[in-house]
């Protein structure tokens, strides 16, 4: 306790010099603090926007995963209904599944052809009430200030669909959706595109059911596909509203539909199948304990399924967590760099200053290692004190950034989102961060506790 005191005394003999290293190791906290938090806020983002989309697992018949987009229609999974009713009646998932709803992944043409324009197309068939309810997944809060536009599909109109911007622009609907800032369309310089869409058009008249969709102000395309017995296929779609995507390769593909509309188009009057099934939890902790129980029950069942989790199914997930943790710990390395030489150099002017004392506490019997401890003992206090402060600032400056409504365009998104740091469930990472810096400066410390040790006793008693 008499060192601790000592130690605590030594600190205060200097206060400029203390303050100004407190200062350092202060700044130091709140930047790894701060930007810690809006890594973890960043990560939470990512994974909810890759949850909200494609759920935390999705089931698939084996192979597709590797082979299914060739040919998606040969590896759809037949009675996929009575899969959906056993994931949602397991007893292993009771109170963790927060929906479970067959999906159908599908490619294209889709064309325009009061316009005679048409282009490919990625689409999904969903049940629009559980796209809805997927969208509303927000584990960690990041949401909360978002607004979610209606979709304008219904589980009762299976004629409605929306499509990304890109998909919208250059199939002609900027005008019948009311889009801002679309370029107008060039003029057509030759024949190919012309006779291409003439031939689909003749192709989707054919096709077309005599029951065509009821007549609206909606803007129409057709879509044009391969059934699974390879005849192609057209079904007619009123578009309810364009949806603007993260990255433009999807956005100038994406077409997303009635999941009844997709099995037509891709099944015809075939078996309706599904191809893949998706299973969003309450909480991502589940999701090992979820994927292993999944796995049990289809092999118990005889099921040749496989399951692949958000991680697999966005690859851009793993990229994006991997390249922000990646800036934090460089931060957090010139954070801590600085805090080391800001120790050394404070506790080399304390030696420095108190050699004769040094000398004189060696004389009355204090040995190498009761002076190391002091300094040692110092260079803690300082990395305490400093870290305390730099921790508390950082959790008021945090609460302030979040009250400022600030918005960016994260990864992944298309839409502004709110800009905030997550300093909720933050003491577990602000406690490593201060044992952290605690222990960086104990042992910067040690540099200088080593050099006044090694002292001997008369050239310190003569130093000037």
């Amino acid at each position: 306790m008499m060192t601790f005191k000592i130690a605590f005394r030594n600190v205060l003999r200097n206060r400029r010099r203390s303050a100004m290293t407190l200062l350092a190791i202060a700044v130091g906290v709140i930047g790894i603090v701060l930007f810690g938090d809006f890594v973890r806020f960043v990560t939470a983002g990512l994974e909810t926007n890759a949850v909200d989309k494609v759920g935390h697992l999705e089931v698939f018949r084996t192979g597709y995963f590797a082979f299914g987009a060739g040919n998606p229609a040969e590896f759809g999974i037949d009675d996929y209904a009575s899969v959906v009713k056993a994931i949602g009646d397991d007893p292993a998932l009771a109170g963790k599944l927060s929906v479970v709803t067959p999906v159908v992944q599908l490619a294209g043409i889709a064309g325009n052809f009061a316009l005679d324009v048409s282009k490919t197309f990625l689409g999904t068939g969903v049940v629009p009430s559980d796209r809805d309810r997927l969208r509303l997944w927000d584990e960690h809060g990041v949401n909360r200030r978002r607004l979610l536009p209606d979709s304008g599909l219904r589980d009762s109109d299976e004629a409605r669909g929306i499509v990304g911007v890109g998909v919208a622009r250059v199939l002609g609907l900027c005008e019948p959706l009311k889009l801002d800032g679309c370029p107008a369309r060039p003029k057509k310089s030759g024949p190919d595109g012309a006779a291409l869409a003439v031939n689909l058009a003749g192709l989707a008249e054919a096709e077309r059911p005599s029951q065509s969709p009821p007549d609206d102000d909606l803007a129409r395309i057709d879509l044009l596909a391969a059934t699974a017995g390879g005849a192609p296929n057209v079904v007619n779609m009123l578009v309810s509203r364009a949806e603007p995507q993260a990255a433009r390769e999807l956005d100038d593909n994406f077409v997303a539909m009635h999941i009844a509309l997709a099995q037509r188009l891709l099944y015809g009057r075939g078996t309706p199948k599904a191809t893949g099934i998706v299973v969003q939890l309450r909480r991502t902790e589940d999701l090992a304990y979820a994927r292993q129980r999944l796995a049990q029950m289809f092999s118990e069942r005889h099921l040749d399924l496989e399951i692949r989790d958000f991680a697999d199914l966005q690859p851009f997930y793993k990229q994006a967590v991997g390249m922000f943790r990646a800036i934090f710990l460089f931060i957090s390395l010139i954070m801590g760099i600085i805090v080391l030489f800001t120790i050394v150099n404070t506790m080399g002017m304390s030696v420095m200053e108190r050699t004769t004392e040094i000398g004189t506490a060696r004389a009355m019997g204090v040995r190498r290692v009761g002076v190391r401890r002091v300094f040692l003992l110092e260079g803690a206090i300082l990395g305490a004190i400093g870290s305390t402060i730099g921790a508390a600032f950082a959790q008021v400056i945090g609460m302030v950034v979040n009250r400022a409504s600030l918005t960016w365009t994260p990864p992944g998104q298309a839409a502004p989102s709110p800009l905030e740091v997550l300093t909720a469930n933050s003491m577990g990472f602000v406690t490593l961060v201060w044992f952290a810096i605690v222990l960086a400066a104990t042992l910067a410390a040690l540099i200088p506790a080593n050099r006044g040790a090694r002292l001997e006793v008369v050239d310190a008693l003569r130093h000037v």
